[in-house]
């Protein structure tokens, strides 16, 4: 499913749209209040008469469109390219009719016109910007010979003043809104890049697990005629040999070993079949894990294994996906493992529910760890004899089920800590 995700995912021109779409509907505001009190300040102040009727209309369908933009931007429907660029043309063409009442392109606001050309340059595809320029262009040079002229703002000394004062305020206003619409911009821009890249990676490191399962796949296959004609034959020659009675414990070990491998096969089929199904085991949280160190200790009895379990969280309800348990069990054979280096055999588990998270610790009594196992792809391992893919497919799997894996090394050895997300009933 991630490497759907990541093969077949839509242009990042698709995803940066919404986001000019939300930079757009938080501009708005900002330019009705800055021209609601740039017409006071010239009617009241510079005494120019203005068209106020459709000044008053265009700002009134400003507001209009303003709210519904916020409106629409509550949901989370899918904002497409088109509609953003619907949004910067809005803009632009509200702001020319604003303009057109108020001296057209002699105006020195008229290179506002360029903000939701800036604004759509960060995030439309280049067809996208194409017909935004191509708008602006085209607004400025009608507002070059069509306008209605603002008769007191004449070359004199006192209108030259003020024209230049309209410019400074002007430039101080565009160079504010791009600063900071533009930079939250580029934020979510390397936001989004940034988790374009866990994806991935991700992807890489579920090519080198899905490798692994399908030769393993073909493998327990392979073994299943093998173990059969093996379960079959030793049983005769544990007949043929009763009067050798080590010889006969000898096959007895063998059937038994033949026995486990069959179950583990059985066991991969299984786990397998729940992991294509997807259901989740509802059940409480005590029973799980006693389940689990049932199955565990049924694997290394010698194990030492110490639990921690909240009695209140005992019959706390819960929803677990099927791979959560091979996943667990992968983490505490490599903390026993890990034990064993230092001649301990000691495993420690805390199992506790907070902030909405089911946490499970899994500890261990070892030299810590070597090697960053967040770094770790399949193959690669941080012991002398592992082969790299227990941790993978953990996390793989974890990360499946919306959670995430961390470790973290102390002086009494290593932990790794499995956070998902709560799924049952409280």
């Amino acid at each position: 499913m991630t490497v759907d995700v990541v093969t077949s995912r839509p242009p990042i021109f698709l995803a940066d749209a919404r986001a000019l779409t939300t930079t757009l509907a938080c501009l708005r505001p900002c330019a009705l209040a800055g021209q609601v009190l740039l017409l006071a300040f010239a009617v009241t102040r510079l005494n120019l008469a203005l068209s106020m009727i459709p000044l008053a209309g265009a700002m009134g369908l400003l507001a209009v469109v303003s709210i519904a933009a916020f409106l629409r931007l509550r949901r989370q429907w899918f904002v497409s390219e088109v509609e953003a660029a619907c949004h910067a043309g809005f803009d632009m063409l509200m702001l020319a009719w604003v303009l057109y009442f108020t001296g057209g392109a002699a105006n020195p606001f008229i290179t506002l016109l360029l903000v939701p050309v800036a604004l759509s340059a960060a995030a439309l595809s280049g067809r996208g910007i194409v017909v935004v320029t191509a708008l602006a262009l085209a607004l400025y040079a009608v507002l070059t010979f069509y306008s209605v002229p603002l008769s007191d703002m004449t070359m004199s000394s006192r209108g030259f003043h003020l024209h230049l004062t309209g410019m400074a305020i002007n430039f101080a206003v565009a160079a504010l809104l791009l600063a900071v619409f533009v930079g939250r911009m580029n934020v979510s821009l390397r936001a989004q890049r940034e988790l374009m890249r866990e994806l991935r990676e991700r992807a890489l490191r579920d090519e080198g697990i899905l490798a692994i399962a399908t030769q393993a796949a073909e493998a327990a296959h392979r073994l299943n005629t093998p173990l059969s004609t093996l379960r079959t034959l030793l049983p005769e020659l544990e007949r043929d040999h009763e009067d050798e009675p080590e010889l006969c414990a000898d096959l007895r070990l063998m059937r038994g070993q033949v026995d486990r491998c069959r179950d583990i096969l059985h066991a991969m089929v299984d786990y397998g079949r729940h992991q294509l199904d997807g259901t989740a085991r509802t059940t409480t949280l005590g029973e799980y894990v006693d389940g689990h160190l049932d199955r565990f200790r049924l694997l290394h009895p010698e194990a030492d294994v110490r639990v921690t379990l909240a009695p209140a969280l005992r019959e706390r309800v819960v929803a677990i996906q099927p791979g959560l348990a091979h996943a667990l069990l992968n983490l505490m054979q490599n903390a026993l493992e890990a034990s064993r280096q230092t001649g301990s055999s000691r495993v420690d588990l805390d199992v506790n529910v907070t902030h909405g998270l089911m946490q499970f610790v899994i500890g261990d009594h070892g030299n810590g760890l070597v090697v960053d196992h967040a770094a770790l792809l399949p193959g690669a391992s941080s012991k002398p004899n592992g082969l790299g893919i227990g941790l993978a497919l953990a996390r793989s799997t974890i990360e499946r089920m919306h959670g995430n894996v961390s470790t973290h090394s102390g002086a009494d050895g290593a932990c790794v800590r499995v956070q998902l997300p709560v799924a049952g009933s409280p």
